[in-house]
């Protein structure tokens, strides 16, 4: 891959405002740079199960899920052996019967699944087609250096939306132990209890009711100002 497409990504990076944005750069500029691709897509195992993180313009719908489905495709097979899967001509293809069927019926009749190494993620695979025969065999060296820059920046990107994911995740934990707290400190004063005590009180109000225990302490913080807001919990 030349200097050129390099600066691009990383500037691509720099200037996505989320994982989405990034993504859709990476396969819009694989459409660009890989002869004979019409379009191109992200797949990444998460949750143990396959997706398409996202699609450059022009990819048909359902391509990849049509595979993710069937359990049987280029890309699943990429992402799942880590091995190249090449078909120039879908419709002289006898792998994947099922959806051979449905990729010729989209329009497409040549696949190239290259798959990525991503840090954290059990399988991936960047994904180009072409809809002519043969149109993606002089790009595949083009498509494996792409794949190899594209898999750096996936990973950059995956793990600053975890680290963005567990912060997030630390500010609802908070925001949950202040609302829970808060809680107590009404039924402690209303009550004239210990905070053990009121604690106890709202986990028994809690299962009780089938609430969790932050959204039953939510509405009694928001309660207190109304002229209801003596009965007790």
């Amino acid at each position: 891959m030349n200097s050129e497409t390099s600066d691009t990504l990383d500037q691509a990076m720099v200037r996505s405002s989320g994982l989405d944005t990034l993504l859709r750069d990476l396969t819009d500029r694989a459409v660009q740079e890989v002869p004979g691709a019409d379009a191109c897509s992200i797949t990444v195992r998460r949750a143990d199960r396959l997706l398409t993180l996202a699609g450059s313009d022009g990819l048909p719908s359902g391509l990849d899920l049509r595979q993710y489905e069937n359990g049987s495709g280029p890309c699943v097979d990429a992402a799942e052996t880590g091995e190249e899967q090449y078909a120039p001509d879908l419709a002289e293809e006898s792998r994947w019967p099922s959806y051979t069927q449905y990729a010729l019926s989209a329009g497409v009749r040549c696949v190239l699944a290259v798959p990525i190494a991503v840090e954290g993620e059990r399988g991936a695979a960047l994904n180009f087609y072409g809809v002519r025969a043969g149109a993606l065999g002089t790009g595949r060296d083009a498509a494996r250096a792409f794949a190899a820059r594209s898999g750096d920046a996936i990973d950059v990107a995956l793990r600053i939306e975890r680290r963005r994911q567990s912060a997030a995740d630390v500010r609802t934990a908070l925001l949950s132990r202040s609302v829970i707290d808060q809680a107590v400190g009404i039924l402690m004063a209303r009550e004239r209890i210990d905070a053990r005590i009121a604690l106890e009180r709202l986990r028994r109000a809690s299962q009780d009711r089938n609430v969790k225990l932050r959204d039953l302490c939510g509405q009694l913080v928001a309660r207190v100002s109304t002229p209801d807001s003596r009965r007790p919990m």
